[in-house]
């Protein structure tokens, strides 16, 4: 089976919309869109003492609304599908996601993914959201979405998190169906409900093809066991990596933000590797990280015991070719669509300015590995 490419489109200031008719060309099957309203940058980290990267941008924290650009990317596209990777159960009540959703649907002519996940803490501690039972308020908050979208009346529900008393989303479904939902799950409850309710899916993190094909195996038999034909779900990846020759990997290796990279694995992904995490055993990546921690003082203590064979051991890493052959594993065991994310430009500007270039190689050659569109 060939593989999709998919397009990430970033969504934070500057805006940068020149690349949706190339988006839009056949070459991509999907547009991805994340939606964050901070990155797993700590502050301390982006200032000039750390990253030329600064001197461009004041903030890594200056994104935009993802709803409101999808609904500009679909008004610029035809054929491109639109997928937000992924919105968060917590932030946004479902009510207002299932309009949303059923909103972009109609305006992309039914091109819309609503990608969904249960969050991650930087994104919703600092702003005053509970964060208890997420995953349990992430599997009401799609029963509260899928009923709206099926009902053909008012609508009641009585959840733990949630509660509907005659509500009514009566803005039909566009051509009759709603839109697919694709989940980011990684963890054994979250691919459960994957494989219950998901249309497509993408694991968290630096999984490998090992990794991958476990997760898959455990959303493929909670499919089954939901009476769902497990083929009927999207195995999806965005594959982060660092492209660059040996020289050039090496360069990146010692700047602090490709180190940082160490920040957002988890101890887990560590100990499958026979490594210990600097940050310690029970250090759980992206969720453990919030705007303002870790602390410089701390983070110059990370950047000087973090091993960088432990970074290259956790991201597909070298030329086009090479990174492009790591892809080829991760469908040879089921993913269908996957996008590729070129870490190498946070090392600095210089590195900035050849990173798409070597994405659009590395897309080339797995185009040419497993087919697709030209």
């Amino acid at each position: 089976m060939s593989i999709e490419l998919a397009g990430f489109l970033r969504t934070t200031l500057p805006l940068d919309l020149s690349r949706l008719a190339d988006f839009d060309s056949g070459r991509y099957g999907y547009v991805w869109m994340p939606d964050h309203l901070v990155s797993f940058w700590p502050d301390a980290i982006w200032t000039p003492e750390f990253t030329d990267l600064a001197e461009m941008s004041h903030s890594p924290h200056r994104y935009l609304d993802t709803f409101t650009l999808a609904g500009a990317v679909a008004a610029s596209t035809e054929r491109v599908r639109i997928a937000t990777s992924v919105v968060d159960t917590v932030r946004r009540h479902p009510v207002m996601i299932a309009q949303a959703a059923l909103t972009l649907s109609h305006l992309s002519k039914g091109r819309f993914i609503l990608g969904l996940g249960s969050g991650e803490k930087t994104n919703i501690a600092p702003y005053g959201f509970d964060f208890s039972h997420a995953v349990a308020r992430f599997e009401e908050a799609l029963q509260v979405i899928r009923a709206l979208w099926d009902a053909d009346a008012p609508s009641d529900f009585d959840g733990r998190f949630y509660r509907l008393e005659h509500a009514r989303l009566d803005a039909e479904l566009y051509d009759g169906r709603p839109p697919p939902i694709w989940i980011g799950a990684s963890g054994p409850r979250m691919l459960a409900l994957a494989g219950k309710y998901a249309d497509g899916w993408w694991p968290t993190g630096s999984d490998g093809p090992a990794e991958y094909a476990t997760k898959l195996a455990v959303m493929t038999r909670a499919a089954e066991d939901a009476g769902r034909d497990p083929s009927s779900i999207v195995p999806a990846k965005m594959v982060v990596c660092l492209l660059g020759e040996g020289d050039e990997l090496r360069e990146m290796l010692a700047r602090p933000m490709i180190k940082s990279l160490g920040l957002q694995l988890t101890a887990e992904s560590y100990r499958r590797r026979g490594r210990r995490h600097p940050m310690g055993d029970d250090w759980q990546g992206i969720q453990d990280l919030e705007p303002e921690f870790p602390s410089r003082e701390r983070l110059i203590r990370f950047f000087d015991e973090v091993d960088v064979d432990s970074i290259l051991a956790s991201v597909p890493h070298g030329t086009p070719k090479e990174v492009a052959q790591d892809v080829a594993a991760l469908h040879d065991v089921g993913a269908r669509v996957v996008s590729i994310l070129d870490y190498s430009g946070m090392a600095g500007q210089e590195f900035a300015v050849r990173s798409a270039q070597k994405v659009r190689e590395t897309e080339d050659e797995i185009l040419r590995l497993m087919g697709g569109a030209p």
